[in-house]
């Protein structure tokens, strides 16, 4: 299973504003009936921080290009790296070792 980590420091607008964008973003991820289950997304913020990062982990290499085909999500990118002023790192990862599910 691929997972991506997206890292940014958010620089421009307000932190209110900003957290309804990745809300809407999820709730159009899980409103898609191509994508609902195929698209695991979730933001973090460090605390006390504007430092923000995103893990999100698809099934498979067509959720991926699924997504990719979405115009809210080409938006969604514009705005990202609107809101971290262009410096967002797009870390592809690979699990060395993890816990069993639950």
């Amino acid at each position: 299973m691929k997972q991506f980590l997206i890292r940014y420091r958010r620089t421009t607008a307000t932190a209110e504003a900003w957290h309804e964008d990745i809300k809407r973003f999820i709730a159009q991820i899980e409103a898609d009936p191509e994508l609902r289950g195929r698209i695991s997304y979730r933001c973090m913020k460090v605390r006390d921080s504007d430092e923000y990062m995103h893990l999100a982990t698809p099934t498979d290499d067509a959720a991926v290009k699924a997504l990719q085909s979405r115009d809210w999500f080409k938006r969604y990118n514009e705005q990202t790296r609107a809101a971290a002023d262009g410096s967002v790192e797009v870390l592809p990862l690979e699990i060395v070792a993890e816990t069993a599910p639950t």
